[in-house]
């Protein structure tokens, strides 16, 4: 399949419901149970749910009455991101021994690029399930794992196959399976877009690939662009280990401490138009999310998401600082809240760069 972009093998590998999976690996008498980290049956959210509890409509993000309403049974039990973050350390150390192009997206997935591997292993499926195998023998945790040309598509399969699944979608599937693909599950379209797109009569990768880049831009702005091109399998992002920290940000102290996040949701709304204005006047986008949060004993957390394409405006940033807000539960009263954008467009790393056609023809 001839493509007028670089073709590279990319997995991307994505833990099984890590955090609550870590909760049955040390606590035995949990495996195979509905369980929740975090939350509770009067207040806090979800941080994270075992596919036990997952079968019942529980999700990450979810109230805690909410989820014990959908699943009576549901176990809850304390995040402890201490043991999730020494996990996580060995996980890593295990992709660097096969590459040192490790892009970490959070505590429980990452990118690797194996075009060129240590192993001299020419398979990038290979690598993937032995890398997939390493890990259940180092940790007891499974993972699941999408191997494809770029990115993208490869973050697109690692959903396919789980639990304890992997999927390949060759240079020659790539145009079959991205035409097949619900529209839902497009990396970067959530439940916002998505609605939008079904009013639109996009469902499918099809029906997306039919509407031009004018109107995809006229509908979605500059997330426009991007639908339009990853529905054609160009996503040409390189695996960036160690990214910059150039940001623009804003953030507000208050007066009185804030003990809800309801309310933490409102004064977000604030700080997210401050953050459109800033970015605005700098003509910038970004593709990383940060929320930061300083609690009344003066400690500080950040709580990141990394998007496939570029925004700048208000409702893109509050979509991503709000599933960050509910990601796990506030540790103390809070006084200070902030937003940033990292990993710009005005980065020279992110500048657009001339492509020149490539052909290469992969064992994947």
């Amino acid at each position: 399949m001839d493509m007028p972009f670089p073709i590279r093998k990319i997995i991307h590998v994505d833990m099984d419901a890590f955090y609550a999976s870590v909760e049955q690996l040390d606590n035995p008498e949990l495996r195979g149970r509905a369980l929740a980290v975090g939350g509770g049956e009067k207040r806090g959210v979800v941080a994270a749910a075992s596919y036990e509890a997952r079968k019942f409509g529980v999700r990450s993000a979810m109230s805690g009455f909410l989820a014990k309403k959908k699943c009576p049974h549901l176990i809850f039990v304390r995040p402890r991101f201490e043991r999730y973050t020494e996990i996580s350390k060995k996980i890593r150390n295990i992709f660097y021994e096969y590459t040192d192009l490790v892009e970490p997206l959070s505590l429980d997935e990452a990118y690797l690029d194996v075009t060129r591997n240590k192993k001299g292993n020419p398979s990038a499926t290979m690598l993937a399930s032995e890398i997939r195998q390493r890990i259940f023998e180092e940790t007891g945790l499974t993972a699941s794992a999408g191997i494809s040309i770029n990115k993208f598509i490869a973050k697109v399969a690692s959903d396919y196959n789980k639990p304890n699944g992997q999927k390949t979608v060759n240079p020659d599937e790539v145009t079959a399976f991205l035409e097949n693909l619900p529209i839902g599950k497009f990396y970067g379209v959530g439940r916002v877009t998505e609605e939008r797109m079904y009013q639109l009569g996009i469902f499918t990768g099809r029906e997306l690939k039919e509407k031009t880049r004018e109107y995809l831009t006229e509908h979605f702005g500059k997330s426009g662009t991007f639908y339009y091109n990853v529905v054609r399998g160009i996503h040409t992002s390189e695996v960036k280990p160690g990214r910059i920290a150039k940001s623009v940000g804003a953030e507000h102290t208050f007066f009185e401490n804030l003990v809800s996040e309801v309310f933490m949701e409102e004064k977000l709304h604030d700080i997210a138009s401050e953050l459109e204005r800033r970015l605005k006047k700098k003509k910038a986008a970004g593709k990383t999310v940060t929320l930061k949060i300083k609690y009344s004993d003066f400690t500080l957390q950040t709580r990141s998401k990394t998007l496939p394409y570029f925004i700048s405006d208000k409702a893109l940033i509050m979509e991503a600082v709000t599933e960050l807000l509910y990601q796990e539960k506030l540790k103390n009263s809070v006084r200070l809240l902030g937003i940033s954008l990292a990993n710009l467009n005005t980065d020279a790393e992110n500048k657009v760069k001339k492509q020149v056609a490539v052909q290469l023809k992969f064992d994947f």
